[in-house]
């Protein structure tokens, strides 16, 4: 049976962390005198006040979870937190509509990136930084961030971490979570505030760099320019930001190995990270080419602007220096298989993951030596360690409901007119958190503003389906799931 007191506990805990940090952006506003203020306020008390009746409703239960009561608390986590941190859009009024201030915030708690606001530039700094700082704090998950600041919330349950990370392959770093989750987000911040000071010597105000840093190395693309990273026409910048997304792809868990523990040979040897590279330098050679050749870039210039679109779209982080809507349809093409694979599990990058593609290719190897030698036993293995088949059994219905739900919304999405390349193309920007789409209507600098309501509570889902490894989400709407055991 769903233990309701403990999950009202927990999202109440919840809530009033999430109330902290928007007071922090309420102090902001306050100090540069800006209109947000008094909607920045409204938020803190609304949120509070639901925190503490959640923690009331949820006083003398214990904290032991179960795991159907992990699944309910990440996933009903992303949606009150998205709920809660609209209200500073709509109560400013920048975001009057509340379908569009819910999609921008859950485009951001999810690190998608995707935007309704045409002109980010007229916002105040404080709904600016309350942007990047919801990208910031789901870069590694919303329940792992709190697990980090209060290990205490839900005893350190694996279960809540399995919900919520990242990828099919989980290590651990410390027998304790809460631990791990110190280690993991000291790298995160560790790597956020040495981008920023790059960011600000390198000629950006101190605002953009911090702004700038948190969705970097969150991979989530929310700008303060509409320009994004082109806005600066910056070589350092650009090159920079390559660096960070570069690294912030990376597993955590593997930087965590190759800095602190010094297994640099594992670092070498990770069969997914050569993949990702290998991805990377395939495409960013064939995109510069093409440059050159069709659209007369220089070869300084194509080496930056295809380098920095192909990490920006296989890291799903979607800030841009470059129109690629412009470019050659056939980039739009290698764009997209980026887009599609994304970057390593255990990283803040989305889609598909790495590691499920090589898990791919070797049963796809395996099962052409088996028709060559139908007795053979043929383990599937990643990075020396052979995959269990409960793992298999999981990334061949993983990779069905991500193609379902990729298709079923291109097929609504086509139905209403939207044409053919954005309808895919956002289908597949949203499961893989990406942000930028590539077509004619929403190309990677549009806002996606025209799209009907109805689709964006779609793509809502969709970008939290995808953030949450798809299953997560799935498995609530299932029958059994409710059935008491």
């Amino acid at each position: 049976m769903i233990n309701w007191k403990l999950i009202a506990k927990i999202l109440g805990q919840l809530l009033i962390l999430e109330a902290a940090v928007l007071m922090v952006c309420a102090i902001m506003s306050l100090l540069y005198h800006e209109p947000d203020t008094l909607a920045f306020d409204l938020a803190v008390i609304v949120t509070t006040v639901m925190g503490c009746v959640l923690q009331i409703l949820g006083r003398n239960t214990t904290n032991s979870l179960n795991r159907r009561d992990a699944y309910l608390v990440v996933t009903l986590s992303w949606v009150i937190f998205s709920f809660f941190g609209a209200i500073p859009f709509v109560a400013s009024g920048y975001l009057t509509n509340p379908t569009d201030a819910y999609f921008e915030t859950m485009s951001g708690f999810t690190t998608t990136g995707a935007s309704l606001i045409d002109d980010v530039e007229s916002l105040p700094h404080a709904l600016l930084f309350w942007r990047s700082t919801t990208q910031w704090i789901g870069g590694l998950g919303i329940v792992f961030f709190t697990i980090a600041i209060i290990p205490s919330l839900i005893g350190g349950s694996v279960k809540v971490f399995s919900a919520e990370a990242t990828g099919p392959m989980r290590s651990k770093l410390h027998p304790r979570l809460g631990t791990q989750a110190k280690w993991i987000w000291g790298i995160y911040l560790f790597l956020t505030v040495v981008c920023a000071l790059l960011f600000w010597i390198e000629g950006m105000s101190a605002f953009d760099a911090v702004n700038y840093a948190m969705t970097v190395t969150a991979t989530g693309g929310f700008a303060t320019h509409n320009g994004s990273t082109g806005f600066f026409h910056n070589s350092l910048i650009d090159y920079t930001a390559i660096f960070f997304m570069l690294i912030s792809g990376i597993s955590f868990t593997l930087l965590y190995m190759t800095i602190w523990k010094r297994r640099f040979r594992e670092f070498f040897d990770n069969s997914e990270l050569r993949l990702f590279l290998l991805l990377i330098t395939a495409a960013t050679i064939f995109i510069l080419i093409t440059l050159m050749h069709s659209c007369d870039y220089d070869f300084a210039d194509a080496l930056r602007y295809s380098l920095f679109q192909v990490v920006s779209f296989a890291t799903t982080t979607g800030v841009f220096n470059d129109d690629a809507g412009q470019w050659p349809h056939i980039t739009w093409v290698v764009l997209s298989v980026l887009m599609f694979f994304g970057g390593c599990s255990g990283s803040t990058a989305g889609g598909f993951k790495c590691v499920r593609g090589i898990m791919v290719f070797e049963v796809i190897h395996n099962e052409i030596k088996h028709l060559l030698h139908p007795r053979s036993v043929l383990p599937v293995k990643v990075n020396g360690l052979a995959v269990p088949t409960s793992k298999q059994t999981t990334l061949l219905a993983f990779s069905g409901l991500y193609f379902l739900l990729c298709f079923v919304t291109y097929f609504i999405m086509t139905i209403i007119g939207v044409d053919s390349t954005n309808s895919f193309t956002i289908s597949l920007s949203c499961a893989s958190n990406v942000g930028p789409t590539l077509g004619l209507e929403i190309g990677p600098t549009m806002s996606w503003a025209i799209l009907p309501d109805g689709i964006k509570w779609i793509l809502s889902l969709l970008m939290l389906m995808g953030r949450l490894e798809i299953i997560t989400v799935v498995v609530i709407f299932t029958p059994s799931f409710w059935r008491d055991r």
